[in-house]
């Protein structure tokens, strides 16, 4: 993970489109847009992946701010919440959003860097 992402502006490219389903798991369907930032590496190898919130229609590409970060205790990536610059969300509010893949994880939301020092 990137230090001080948190609050920075990306590019998504958005590979899952809202409303799409997964290419090899076709039960899990996205209901938000998701997609990776390019150039950044993440623990696995690929680019940092991404949810898109805030935005209700199916998009190719983002640029927003990071607003959290979504650490899975049980894998080896972290997830980025990415929205637009004037929305906020609580902890709950991400986790409704993105409970459709996330509930398979032991995760943890990080709004600022200085949560992951506690």
């Amino acid at each position: 993970m990137r230090d001080n992402i948190i609050g920075n502006i990306v590019t998504v490219t958005v590979d899952r489109l809202l409303g799409s389903c997964h290419p090899v798991y076709k039960e899990l369907c996205y209901p938000v847009n998701y997609g990776y930032v390019k150039g950044i590496l993440a623990p696995d190898g690929e680019e940092q992946d991404a949810y898109i919130l805030g935005v209700d229609v199916p998009i190719e590409e983002y640029t927003g701010k990071v607003l959290a970060i979504i650490r899975r205790k049980n894998d080896v990536e972290d997830k980025w919440v990415v929205c637009p610059m004037d929305i906020n969300y609580t902890r709950e509010e991400i986790m409704e959003q993105v409970k459709f893949q996330e509930q398979y994880f032991e995760t943890e939301i990080i709004f600022d860097d200085l949560e992951r020092c506690h």
